[in-house]
């Protein structure tokens, strides 16, 4: 199964210069939860914003960049075709589309879950979300995160299942 996991603001914002442009520790705790001991997938940009490969999770990166430029840990892949006969290959396990926005709108059509963050609030940002039909999901869970001195923005945690 392929799945989503973001977080975004108003406007669709989910990135400022090769970061998230919030700090939002009940998010990352839910991004951690939600990913452990599964596969993530990821673009060379985002992959390389963690800073090393993310623990208890296969990391998976899609690009054209050289095999040698990632650590022996991860697994990378060079097109789209590659992804998606790893994921067939995998369709015992969930695995989690982490981004940035171009991985996100190519899979787009493969897509079976989405796990959105929805942040309440306006951010300055030079990454949008792409444009996701909504109508072709339904809504299976809503979550409402709660807003205390270190988690300051209104969010909340939906998950969708494509029809």
């Amino acid at each position: 199964m392929i799945s989503y996991l973001w977080a975004e603001s108003k406007g669709h914002i989910i990135g400022v210069n090769g970061n998230l442009p919030w700090r939002l520790p009940a998010d990352m705790h839910y991004f951690k939860q939600t990913t452990t001991n599964n596969i993530i997938l990821a673009g060379a940009k985002t992959y390389k914003s963690f800073g090393r490969p993310l623990p208890n999770r296969l990391n998976v990166v899609l690009t054209h960049q050289a095999d040698n430029n990632f650590p022996d840990e991860v697994m990378v892949v060079h097109d789209v075709n590659d992804f998606l006969k790893f994921a067939n290959d995998n369709k015992d396990k969930e695995i989690f589309v982490v981004g940035g926005s171009q991985i996100f709108k190519l899979l787009l059509p493969y897509v079976d879950r989405l796990y959105r963050t929805l942040i309440d609030h306006e951010f300055d940002g030079d990454t949008k979300m792409p444009e996701i039909n909504y109508d072709k999901f339904n809504l299976i869970k809503e979550k409402l995160g709660k807003v205390d001195s270190k988690n300051i923005y209104p969010h909340k945690f939906d998950v969708f299942e494509r029809k």
